[in-house]
């Protein structure tokens, strides 16, 4: 499995209130915003860019997309979806004294990895992925993506007839069977 860092981005994760009968029970939540190139200015620290009543916007710089060659299906599938999209998987983190921040814990481009995390109850958000990097991600495909040749499956009419325990069985129509050892009455 090698893997290499196509490129480095920064998530930004925005909490926005609530209005109408959702504001009852929960004020505001918490989503993702938007994935961006990185930028040298970021830094490598989160930081708030700005936070008031019920509304905040955080930086989380820093985060390597890398590409698998043992997932090249997973990127596949993303490419050839309508909107090739980056896949965000975030947690609220408790902070003492304060509301819980959400914070971003993997970036991906896989299907895949969107999937494992889904099953796993995980928080997943996407965002469209920019064109660029979707024709490299295109590129990788192209390189490392051998499809599974499917056999055509027989018919279910035409296979063999097993038991349970896979030994082959016989359909009779012509007598009908009896009871244990092969004697007694028939039950018609």
């Amino acid at each position: 499995m090698s893997a290499f860092v196509l490129t480095t981005v920064a998530v930004l994760m925005r909490k926005e209130p609530l209005q109408g009968p959702m504001a009852r029970w929960q004020s505001s939540r918490w989503v993702l915003d938007d994935v961006v190139p990185h930028e040298d200015s970021f830094g490598l620290t989160p930081r708030c860019l700005r936070e008031n009543e019920g509304d905040a916007l955080w930086l989380y710089p820093g985060w390597p997309v890398e590409l698998f060659t043992d997932d090249a299906e997973g990127y596949w599938l993303n490419v050839s979806a309508p909107t090739p999209s980056f896949f965000v998987m975030w947690r609220l983190q408790e902070r003492e004294g304060l509301e819980p921040l959400a914070v971003p814990q993997a970036v991906s481009l896989s299907y895949h990895d969107a999937g494992r995390w889904l099953d796993a109850q995980e928080s997943v958000e996407t965002v469209a992925a920019p064109g660029v990097l979707v024709e490299a991600v295109r590129a990788f495909v192209q390189q490392h993506f051998v499809p599974e040749v499917k056999k055509r499956q027989r018919p279910q009419s035409f296979q063999g007839l097993t038991d349970r325990f896979g030994q082959p069985a016989s359909v009779s129509t012509s007598q009908k069977r009896r009871g244990p050892g092969g004697g007694g009455q028939s039950h018609e």
